[in-house]
């Protein structure tokens, strides 16, 4: 069996090759590039992303990744966004007062979290919904390991839109991974979260 060919694509941000290697540990054959047509063509995509929200929606923008992003999304073709690039993924980001657009794939916007201790950073279970094929055969409440400020928090909206919300709690609850068709996406980093991660990274390759 022919391993699947999956894009990180390089939009200026960090964290391309940690990413990179834990994809290619999960079974797939990985190319980090910024090429469109590449990232168009590939059989998954993952959107990696750290640090704040505007910079990486600037990174996107200046690319011109945006539209390849949505027409896989809606030729039903996998993408994955891992941590801001999960984030970007929601209408909007605020940080620091300032609203920055989002790619608008999935409802609501990302907001600081509501903590006392912020960033949010180091292991943390997570509650997978039923149904879910990210955490299939993970036991319930698996740890994954978290690095972020800023989270979405509106289940409503994506449980409205047809989506799968697994959750985590740091000061309040919020969203720690989304699956909505092709569009999947988490706010913690399966490529820092040792065997956890790996089995998720192994899960999303199995669904293209």
């Amino acid at each position: 069996m022919t391993a699947p060919r999956v894009v990180v694509l390089d939009y200026g941000s960090g964290n391309l090759r940690s990413a990179q290697r834990a994809v290619a540990r999960a079974g797939a054959e990985v190319t980090v590039t910024d090429d469109l047509a590449a990232a168009a063509a590939a059989d998954g995509l993952v959107v990696p992303g750290v640090g704040a929200f505007a910079a990486c929606m600037a990174g996107i923008e200046a690319l011109k990744a945006g539209p390849v992003i949505a027409e896989r999304v809606a030729a039903g073709r996998p993408v994955l966004g891992i941590c801001v690039g999960m984030q970007v993924l929601f209408e909007y980001g605020e940080e620091h007062g300032v609203v920055t657009k989002g790619l608008g794939l999935l409802p609501g916007g990302v907001t600081r979290l509501a903590a006392r201790r912020v960033p949010h950073m180091g292991w943390n279970s997570v509650d997978a919904p039923a149904g879910s094929t990210l955490f299939a055969g993970l036991p319930a409440g698996s740890r994954f390991y978290f690095v972020h400020s800023y989270a979405a928090t509106d289940l409503t909206a994506l449980a409205s839109a047809g989506a799968l919300a697994a959750t985590a709690e740091h000061g309040s609850r919020f969203v720690a991974a989304v699956e909505r068709g092709p569009l999947s996406a988490t706010q913690f980093h399966p490529e820092k979260s040792a065997d956890t991660g790996r089995l998720l990274l192994t899960n999303w390759l199995a669904t293209l």
